[in-house]
């Protein structure tokens, strides 16, 4: 299957993007893994013909917007997000009308429409230094994580509002489940992603996004970490650290995004082999949807 895949990429001069949260084998076949903001950037240069995006359906929707003549395939249509379908753009449209003269700040993990009312996109690795950069006295509605929003609010003093909603997978964890992994292995170092609520990354010595985690990890003088996110990111761990050790909630609901795994071997294959399903997105989607994420990569 790796082989036919390869071949089907050559052939169809295309490029495979997966995220740190897909499953090892889909890693492994892809030409990059990254976080968001990573593969936004990726997406953003890439002069092949076909962009297959392993992850959730946003995220194939950021790289349509990115290329809009280029042919963008996912590999299971189905391939949602819980984040991303907590915040409905009509509903949205609504909420917004009573925070007048408010600069809108979207997490990266949002639909298509929510991105066309954003002024600026987001991500969880940039969104501290975009959140700092913009004026102190600077009015803004953050949409749709409340707990990343949370963690920019503590961390930088501001005072954004937040849309109620939530990452299914990283919302599940809790200070308990924590507490008992760090005296499980009491020598370990925590590290955690902002999606997790304030009461989780209370607990953690580091907070950062995926990429972020990555880096960190690297250059500790410590051995043995655990590790709060979804587990998808330890096989890159493991296989950049093969000498330090890492522990999180495997067999935990809090560790496993089921639509980040409907990525497989078979199905990319497919979606290659027929070029479908292809993502579409109308114009003035894509128009209004670009900006704010452009905007990102000139500030980030």
């Amino acid at each position: 299957m790796l082989d036919k895949i390869q071949k089907l990429k050559k052939e169809k001069n295309a490029i495979i993007l997966a995220h740190y949260y897909t499953l090892p084998e889909v890693q492994e076949v892809a030409d990059f893994v990254g976080d968001s903001l990573a593969l936004a950037q990726k997406a953003a240069q890439t002069d092949a013909d076909i962009i297959l995006f392993a992850g959730v359906h946003f995220m194939a929707e950021t790289a349509k917007m990115l290329n809009p003549d280029k042919k963008v395939l996912i590999p299971d249509m189905t391939a949602g997000c819980s984040l991303a379908d907590c915040c409905d753009a009509e509903e949205l449209k609504r909420f917004l009308k009573d925070y007048p003269g408010h600069k809108v700040l979207a997490y990266i993990n949002c639909s298509a429409k929510v991105k066309t009312m954003a002024d600026i996109i987001v991500t969880s690795g940039n969104a501290l230094r975009i959140v700092n950069a913009l004026p102190k006295d600077e009015k803004i509605v953050f949409v749709p994580d409340r707990n990343l929003g949370s963690f920019i609010n503590e961390t930088t003093g501001r005072e954004m509002v937040l849309w109620d909603g939530a990452c299914h997978v990283h919302d599940k964890w809790n200070a308990e489940k924590v507490e008992q992994l760090k005296k499980e292995h009491p020598n370990a170092e925590v590290v955690a992603h902002p999606e997790c609520r304030s009461e989780v990354l209370a607990c953690a010595d580091f907070v950062g996004s995926t990429a972020a985690m990555l880096k960190h990890v690297a250059v500790s003088p410590k051995s043995e970490f655990v590790v709060i996110t979804e587990n998808g990111i330890l096989h890159e761990l493991k296989k950049q650290n093969p000498d330090k050790q890492f522990y999180t909630a495997e067999k935990c609901a809090c560790g496993e995004c089921e639509y980040m795994k409907q990525n497989n071997l078979e199905n990319i294959y497919a979606a290659l082999l027929n070029e479908q399903p292809e993502l579409l997105l109308d114009g003035e989607t894509i128009e209004k949807g670009k900006r704010p994420i452009v905007r990102m990569l000139e500030m980030n």
